[in-house]
């Protein structure tokens, strides 16, 4: 986690105005103890009105307001209707991401679009989106750090190959997740399919957007080979 948006938590955790204490906030964000006093030391230095010492306590004096969030009924049913998704994913990360996501909106809405019974005209009931997201947050965290990857791929004739790949993007197609990289070992672009990756593992190596290895190139492109 990156520390403004480890800052921006800890600021969340405090609204609820209940004494917090430092280990359980260390414990919380996987950080060390001392890590979260110079993270507290630093909202203090910011004007926010955080009280409290080492190995007592700590908790917020006043309330924080933050200005509304001016979001269109539309925006707004967007928003809900992308983070239901995002909770149905058997990815935890993005469920746990998608529930905080959703709490810090609500806590900056207007009064007449708040509200916890709140119906909202769309839902989400299907399981489908869960299907075969086995490796998907290796696949993301893979992404955001340009971190290669060394997979085993069978295909549907059931041969498996092993590979070297450049993750740039995955996609969800209704029943089954896919992702779009750079094959290093054929020097082209290739889509796999998720639930036919056998073994993943993040390799130390990094890439860079190379000039005709990167998302844009591929998305640029009229024939794309793909993997069955």
């Amino acid at each position: 986690m990156r520390r403004t948006d480890r800052l921006f938590e800890l600021i969340q955790i405090f609204r609820d105005g209940r004494l917090k204490l430092g280990r359980d906030l260390a414990g919380h964000l996987g950080v060390s103890l001392r890590t979260i006093y110079r993270d507290i030391e630093t909202l203090v230095a910011s004007g926010i009105p955080i009280e409290g010492e080492r190995g007592v306590g700590y908790l917020l004096r006043e309330p924080i307001f933050l200005p509304p969030l001016n979001l269109s009924h539309i925006e707004m049913e967007a928003l809900q209707f992308g983070m239901e998704l995002a909770k149905r994913s058997s990815d935890s990360e993005l469920n746990a991401a998608a529930n905080s996501l959703l709490e810090k909106v609500h806590a900056v809405l207007p009064a007449n679009q708040q509200g916890a019974d709140r119906i909202w005209p769309m839902s989400v009931y299907s399981d489908n989106i869960a299907v075969d997201v086995e490796h998907l947050p290796i696949l993301r965290n893979a992404i955001a750090g340009h971190h290669k990857l060394k997979i085993d791929y069978r295909s549907l004739a059931d041969t498996v190959s092993g590979r070297v790949i450049r993750p740039l993007q995955v996609e969800f197609w209704g029943q089954v997740w896919t992702c779009t990289a750079w094959c290093e070992a054929r020097q082209d672009f290739r889509v796999f399919r998720v639930d036919r990756i056998r073994q993943i593992k993040q390799l130390e190596a990094v890439f860079s957007d190379e000039a005709g290895k990167r998302l844009e190139d591929y998305l640029g492109l009229v024939d794309v080979k793909c993997l069955p």
